[in-house]
Order: structure tokens, then C-alpha cells, then sequence
């Protein structure tokens, strides 16, 4: 399963949204290290479901009137402070549990209400600006300490006759989550001295920035935008990166509201529409909050979670079906299951997905809407239903 990782700063609102997301109960108050031990769930990215090109909806307990849920790990990570590579705040704990993740959401205070150490201040006394870098420039250096404190294993064993720089880098960073392809691409368009003894801390510092950029792609949750000055929260969205306005407050709210019947929506919708009786307070906090994400296009949490996976990760959701013309399974549920795959994902690599066996024993695919055999190279796409023929 993909695994989200939820970093940034203490008090930015990262347990907030991962109740939210969740819907686990979590410690969260308003200061530092609410968070000491990583808590982990599972939410879900949303894409359009292939049972709105047929009749009726499809038989998922994942699929809302064709808005398909499809589950990934969430993790949350406790708060960041500066120098955590270093060790402050228990920082090298903190950024250890990063390794474990696919792609960071970094949550930022958009409203500037908590300051640099994640301490509250006043709304709009810290600049949400000079936050947006911390959590990938501590990343960065705490991975360049851990190669420089292993290079000097990398120069002992580039004595040896068979010594192949691409190999020692892979064994060193594949805890990191990157794979020889992503070292031997990192290290095509680095340059650095051919021989390792020769290697400044800028060229290690340089591989280290390369490696979690690859591995470790980030996309801001600039949270809190339910009470963030706009300015603040329109100067975030002009940045050459992917910023995501969020109130993860408003995303709990809604679906605790939802949960009480009190509101129809479903994550990811831009609105709501109040069904539920409720009091005067109740109804103007709701307006208050429609107002809000009205301005944003939502509350944002659902957004950050899909742009990583489908934009940042480039992955694809393919449903793997057993009757090709029925798109069910061998129970006659429709569309029962839903994978993530990599842009460039073949057939039998959604075969492997499903069970290895499955892999082991694959013949071929079929296009379930042409019914048609396809290629063992067809690069899967987005919403594409297949059916595996396999031995096993």
C-alpha cells in the first residue's frame, strides 16, 4: 500500500488532519510534540469511479455514487523543529519515520499563528513563507550526514578491481527508499569527481538533495486557511511548487457533521449542503466554514492527498476484474477492488499487484470495455478495467 507521510512543524495541524482523514483518534492540543511515536491509518486518494460510464453504481463499499476511495497508508509523523537533523526535538527519530513514506504532505500554519518552533503566536505574526522549506532543507541535511558518515566505507571499497560506484550508493541509500534506477539517473546529471576520495561535502550535499527529491517528492498543505489572512495563503500559491490550501479543522468538522447526518458530503467535494436539523450556532459555523472553502475550492485535505499520489508519484488506479463483461468478480460484485500503479505499469504487473501467484501464472490481459486481448506492454492508464488470465 502507497504510504503518505504527514511532516512539518509542531502545532501546524498535522494531527488535525490525520483525525480528520482517518477518522482515528489522536492526542491533539495546541503545543509542541503532541505527537511522540508515528501514528499510522488509512485514508484515501479519490478518482472518478469506470461505473459511471455504465447503468448503475458499482457494488464498493469504496465507491460514493461514482466518486471511487481507494486506500493508502497515512502517517504522522511528530513535529519538526529547526536543526532536527541535528537531533533537536528528536529530530533523527522524527525524520527516520519519513523514510518509511512514498510522498511528505508538509503542513504549514498558513495563518501564521505559530512561530518557528511551533509555538502559538499571533495570527499573522509568524510568515508562513519561510516554513515552506524547512521540512525538505532538514531532510536534506540530515540525509547528507548519513552519507557523509558512511563515505568512508564508499572510499575503502573503491580500491577494490571491481568497484562500481552505482552499486555502493544504491546498498548505502536503499533505506532511504531509493533504488539502483534512482541512483544511477542521479547520478547522470550529477557531477562529481570520478574517484570518491576526491568528493567534497558539496558533491555528497548535492547527492543527498537529488536522492530525496526523487524518493521523497513534498507537496504543501497550507493549512488553517478557515482563519489564514488571503494574502498570506495567495502568496503561498504563487511559489513554483505545489501548494494546497487546507483547514484540516474544517475537513474534521465536515466529516463528523456527515457522520451525524447533519451534512451531505463526501471528502473531496468543493461544498455541502446542510440536511440535518441543526441549532443556530451549529448552522452559522457551518455557513461560516462553506464560506471558506467556498474561497479554496474545498477544505483541501482530499486535494493534497491526490495530487501527490496522481501528480507527484504519477500513479494510475486499475480495477482488475474475473468477468470482462460483467466488470465483477466471481461473487458478481461489480469493480470490488481498486489498485494504485505507477505510470508505465504493463499487465502483468497488475497480475503481480493482485497476487503473486496470479503473476507467476500470467497468460495475458483483456480490455474489459473492448473485450479485447491486449499487449503484454500496454501501459496501464487511469481507470482502465482489466481482466488477468492466468494458470493460477
Amino acid at each position: 500500500m502507497l504510504s503518505i507521510a504527514l511532516a512539518g512543524k509542531p502545532n501546524a495541524g498535522k494531527s488535525t488532519l490525520y483525525t480528520a482523514a482517518t477518522m482515528a483518534e489522536v492526542d491533539v492540543a495546541n503545543y509542541p510534540f503532541t505527537t511522540i511515536d508515528a501514528n499510522r491509518g488509512v485514508s484515501y486518494v479519490r478518482t472518478d469511479c469506470p461505473c459511471l460510464e455504465r447503468d448503475e453504481r458499482c457494488t464498493s463499499e469504496n465507491c460514493r455514487d461514482g466518486k471511487r476511495y481507494v486506500p493508502i497508508e497515512l502517517l504522522d509523523v511528530a513535529g519538526l523543529v529547526p536543526g532536527a537533523h541535528e537531533g533537536k526535538g528528536l529530530g533523527n527519530q522524527f525524520l527516520d519515520e519519513l523514510t518509511n513514506a512514498d510522498v511528505i504532505v508538509n503542513v504549514i500554519d498558513a495563518s501564521g499563528g505559530t512561530n518557528a518552533k511551533g509555538e502559538p503566536v499571533e495570527l499573522g505574526e509568524h510568515d508562513p513563507l519561510e516554513d515552506v522549506d524547512f521540512v525538505e532543507e532538514e531532510m536534506d541535511l540530515w540525509l547528507a550526514g548519513i552519507v557523509e558518515r558512511n563515505w568512508e566505507s564508499v572510499e575503502r571499497k573503491s580500491r577494490s578491481p571491481d568497484f562500481d560506484l552505482d552499486d555502493v550508493l544504491a546498498d548505502m541509500l536503499t533505506g532511504f527508499g531509493a533504488t539502483p534506477v534512482d541512483v544511477a539517473t542521479i547520478l547522470r546529471d550529477l557531477e562529481y569527481p570520478d574517484d570518491p576520495i576526491q568528493w567534497e561535502d558539496e558533491h555528497r550535499e548535492a547527492l543527498a538533495r537529488d536522492v530525496r527529491r526523487r524518493t521523497k517528492p513534498i507537496v504543501v498543505a497550507a493549512n488553517k486557511i478557515d482563519v489564514a489572512p488571503a494574502e498570506n495563503v495567495e502568496r503561498l500559491l504563487e511559489l513554483d511548487k505545489p501548494v494546497i490550501p487546507t483547514t484540516a479543522e474544517g475537513e474534521l468538522a465536515l466529516r463528523r457533521a456527515a457522520e451525524a447526518d447533519l451534512v451531505d458530503y463526501d471528502p473531496g467535494d468543493a461544498a455541502f449542503e446542510i440536511t440535518g436539523d441543526v441549532s443556530d450556532a451549529q448552522r452559522e459555523a457551518l455557513e461560516g466554514l462553506g464560506e471558506a472553502i467556498g474561497q479554496w475550492d474545498g477544505t483541501g485535505v482530499q486535494a493534497a492527498f491526490d495530487h501527490a499520489v496522481y501528480e507527484l508519484l504519477e500513479y494510475v488506479t486499475v480495477y482488475p476484474v474475473e468477468d470482462a463483461s460483467k466488470w465483477s468478480d466471481g461473487s458478481g460484485n461489480v469493480l470490488p477492488d481498486a489498485f494504485l500503479l505507477p505510470e508505465g505499469s504493463t499487465p502483468r504487473d497488475l497480475a503481480y499487484a493482485v497476487h503473486s501467484d496470479i503473476g507467476d501464472g500470467y497468460l495475458h490481459a483483456v480490455d474489459a470495455r473492448s473485450s479485447r486481448e491486449i499487449s503484454d506492454s500496454y501501459e496501464l492508464e487511469e481507470g482502465d478495467v482489466i481482466k488477468i488470465v492466468s494458470t493460477n
